[in-house]
């Protein structure tokens, strides 16, 4: 009776932890995300997202510098994205990029926004979870290698 109910609790685990593989896949997207007068979208009250325009969990983050010309400062920054795993460009405009990431093991999904300020000539992002509370600071680490490798390829 013992292994049957352990075995019943095996399988439930299994099918669960399927279920939540492939809703983190199928999980697109939020729909408000982009540029509005110069501004991307707010962080959200949760420790999941890091921005250099609003933020309520992180420090606000610095904006990432570049010389230069805006279309050479987009084509590093997409030669950056290029060469980092398990992410795909969504979108791109002369001054905006949107990329999402997958985590390796569940496929949960993360938005990384680009907004390329050629006045300042600083680049703005924003990097939020699409899923979940905490992201156990996944954001920043992923908004640091970014900055180091652009910065690096300048």
């Amino acid at each position: 009776m013992l292994i049957r109910i352990l075995v019943i609790l095996a399988v439930l685990a299994v099918l669960g932890f399927i279920a939540l593989v492939a809703f983190a896949r199928l999980q697109g997207p939020p729909a408000n995300l982009g540029v509005t007068n110069g501004k991307l979208q707010d962080c959200p009250d949760s420790p999941n997202c890091i921005s250099t325009q609003h933020n309520l969990k992180y420090p606000l983050a610095d904006p990432i510098p570049y010389d230069g010309n805006l279309d050479a400062a987009r084509e590093t920054m997409l030669a950056v994205l290029a060469g980092m795993e398990r992410n795909k460009v969504l979108s791109t405009t002369e001054d905006y990029i949107h990329a999402e990431f997958r985590s390796a093991t569940i496929g949960f999904g993360d938005d990384v926004e680009l907004y390329f300020d050629d006045a300042a000539k600083v680049i703005h992002f924003r990097s939020a979870a699409r899923l979940g509370y905490d992201d156990f600071k996944v954001n920043p680490r992923r908004m640091k290698a970014i900055r180091a490798a652009f910065e690096a390829a300048n």
